[in-house]
């Protein structure tokens, strides 16, 4: 695939991103600031949370993960907005992964802000975050992985590989639920609601058409792109809701993209078009695999496929999204017939 390459508006993001460290606080326009809040043992190393400047304080769209370090982070950036913690007046949260959703309770506490989440993440805080409700969570997953085809050595680990961050988030449940189309009627903003599932399925991004920006969460980054996985917390068919969802955003007129990861870059449809191109050119591939093959679970078509580094050196907890990623595509196939699942323990997966 020829690769495309973004404009990066912030030159000090970019720098940054490429050489390992974290940015400075930016003031990226008036009444708009970057604030980087660190993620612990993550290569993504930080999110970027934004500073909204209203006429009665400040808005957040992201907050963080849950630690002292993240908190002490964001309370930092502000200050160098000039503000304080209890400005904070709302909360505007892109999804419920850790590392966007997990401080927002704690900016609630200290300065009484409203959370807002879209509907479809909001159902999922209680079972994803509850210590009662998550044995039943993992028991799902087990048994999904399971019927992919993931060796019953590994099963457990790969089925609770995500409960060693659980305690990173501040399961606050929502003040708000922001419906697709909704604006948000923050003072000095014409902010308005995108909904963008896919990586998760009530991921919001939010767009400022008089400013023609993009706050992109993680529905589209600069470089890398974002985890669109089948799990027990997933649409059925998650792929198809993310790639719809691309060509929505793609339709905007935006002039400068902020994501929540890597750093802020121009260029929107032909980002947009990278990205959607990439998704082809792994569904080739597995179709590839297929017909290679009398039939191959998923987790034996995710050994076969193409990955940033080899199969056996991947952690337990990026296999897990590798085998989900992997069934997600098979699971696009499927749904237009171009492959079939003959169920079983594990299913196969054949031509169609």
């Amino acid at each position: 695939m020829a690769k495309f390459v973004v404009t990066p508006s912030s030159e000090e993001q970019r720098a940054a991103w490429t050489g390992g460290t974290i940015p400075e606080v930016e003031r990226v326009r008036p009444g708009l600031w970057s604030v980087p809040v660190p993620i612990p043992i993550n290569p993504l190393r930080y999110v970027l949370v934004y500073v909204l400047e209203c006429d009665d304080g400040v808005a957040l769209v992201d907050a963080g993960w849950n630690t002292d370090e993240a908190y002490d982070a964001l309370v930092a950036g502000l200050a160098v907005a000039g503000y304080a913690i209890t400005d904070v007046k709302a909360v505007l949260v892109t999804h419920i992964h850790p590392d966007h959703y997990g401080l927002a309770g704690r900016v609630r506490e200290a300065s009484g802000a409203w959370i807002g989440l879209h509907p479809a993440d909001a159902e999922l805080v209680h079972e994803r975050y509850d210590e009662a409700a998550i044995e039943s969570l993992v028991a799902r997953e087990r048994a999904l992985l399971a019927r992919c085809g993931v060796p019953p050595a590994t099963l457990d680990e790969l089925a609770g590989a995500s409960m060693m961050i659980r305690h990173l988030v501040s399961a606050a449940k929502p003040d708000r639920l922001i419906e697709d189309g909704d604006r948000l009627g923050l003072p000095g903003w014409d902010l308005r609601a995108l909904w963008t599932p896919g990586h998760s399925p009530g991921h919001l991004c939010f767009t400022s058409p008089s400013r023609k920006l993009l706050f992109s969460g993680d529905h589209v980054l600069a470089r890398i792109t974002p985890i669109v996985a089948v799990h027990p917390q997933s649409g059925p068919n998650p792929l198809a809701d993310y790639l719809g969802a691309l060509a929505a955003v793609r339709a905007l007129d935006v002039e400068e993209v902020l994501p929540a990861h890597e750093y802020r870059f121009l260029e929107l449809a032909g980002r947009v078009d990278h990205v959607m191109a990439h998704h082809e050119e792994r569904l080739a591939e597995i179709e590839g695999v297929l017909a290679a093959s009398d039939g191959v679970s998923c987790w034996e078509a995710a050994t076969r496929l193409t990955w940033s580094r080899p199969w056996e050196s991947i952690p337990a907890f990026m296999r897990r999204a590798a085998n989900n990623e992997t069934l997600a595509h098979l699971v696009w196939l499927e749904a237009r017939g171009r492959a079939r699942r003959e169920p079983g323990e594990p299913d196969r997966w054949v031509s169609g």
